[in-house]
């Protein structure tokens, strides 16, 4: 591949992940997300099916001959979130986090409260007493999720004002996320997690298609809805499928060797170590590729293909992904990073 049509695709993945990013999908409310990514693999030519649980499961090569020792791609388009658990008396808003949002940096965030008959109601994610210049303990309030409410951009002053507005326990809170893209190259947004990674899905789409180019085996890629809770990878593994790898981020930190313009490929996580030929094969892949990765240990961490194992399901497994900083916050990451994640991909599936 020329370093134009690197460039090209690179380009693609960026604006992909955009305008998924602009999409909200937090742990249950996944949707319109999952109709959107069968939509753009359907333009690039493939036939994707929708999982029963709302995934997105899509056939990418028939291999040599079509049968056996085939690779399973994962990454998800759920994101972190919020649910509404009680309507205040002020008509504010208690809520229970989807997934591992932290208030630590959720606090004084734009949000969308998406009632269930009602439509979309816009709020903000504040302390309780937010007013420093009334509240003297602000700065000693721990923040968690019972010391932050969401507070409605409408006129409420009650309980029964926030009901008549169509809000109930159980309607979903969406966080802004807020991307950019800078002149730099640097993606900054939340939920880079792991909606970048889809897009590199489908720029690794897009090649294929547009090159023709042979794979080594039979290769689909599961886009999962449930990732952030722990099943988005339970089932929906195809017959003859003997090799699954989750395309997630690659944690960057202290202690990490990997940035967010490279690849991350994770040797062991909060689970245990992934297969020792994965990593190795992982590794020559990238260094065949000219793909600039690093090898690392994610201490608190679990992907889509462990749940996957979890399941019961008889293959070996892997996890990489382009560097992500400042993980389940306002992460940052890089097209270098989504570049050398799609440069491994190829070198792994093809000749």
């Amino acid at each position: 591949m020329s370093k134009k049509e690197l460039t090209q695709i690179t380009d693609f993945i960026v604006e992909e992940a955009v305008k998924l990013l602009s999409v909200d999908s937090p742990t249950g409310y996944t949707a319109d997300a999952a109709a959107w990514v069968r939509g753009e693999f359907r333009a690039l030519g493939y036939d994707p099916q929708m999982t029963v649980k709302g995934g997105v499961l899509v056939k990418l090569s028939d291999g040599p001959d079509g049968r056996g020792n085939g690779l399973l791609l994962e990454a998800h388009t759920d994101t972190l979130g919020g649910m509404v658990s009680s309507i205040k008396g002020d008509g504010r808003l208690e809520i229970t986090r989807l997934g591992g949002m932290n208030p630590n940096n959720a606090e004084a965030e734009n949000v969308r409260i998406v009632t269930k008959f009602n439509g979309i109601i816009e709020g903000t994610c504040q302390l309780v007493n937010a007013s420093i210049h009334v509240n003297g303990k602000y700065n000693d309030t721990k923040r968690e999720w019972s010391a932050m409410e969401i507070v409605p951009d409408e006129d409420v002053k009650s309980k029964e004002d926030a009901e008549k507005l169509g809000i109930r326990v159980g309607d979903i809170i969406c966080f802004e996320p807020r991307t950019r893209v800078t002149e730099s190259g640097y993606i900054k947004s939340r939920f880079l997690d792991d909606k970048l990674s889809v897009a590199i899905l489908l720029g690794l789409a897009k090649y294929l298609k547009e090159n023709g180019a042979q794979t080594l085996r039979p290769v689909w890629a599961h886009v999962t809805v449930y990732e952030e809770v722990g099943h988005g990878g339970c089932g929906s593994v195809p017959e003859g499928v003997t090799e699954a790898i989750s395309v997630d981020m690659g944690c960057v930190g202290e202690g990490l060797s990997c940035t967010e313009r490279q690849v991350s490929i994770c040797a062991k996580d909060s689970g245990g170590p992934y297969s020792y030929e994965i990593v190795k094969g992982l590794m020559e892949a990238a260094e065949k590729a000219g793909a600039d990765y690093a090898v690392d240990i994610y201490p608190f961490y679990g992907s889509d293909v462990e749940a996957t194992l979890g399941a019961g399901y008889d293959l070996k497994h892997g996890l990489i992904g382009p560097g992500v900083y400042a993980s389940h916050g306002y992460e940052r990451s890089h097209r270098d990073g989504a570049e050398n994640t799609l440069r491994l991909l190829i070198g792994y599936i093809t000749e």
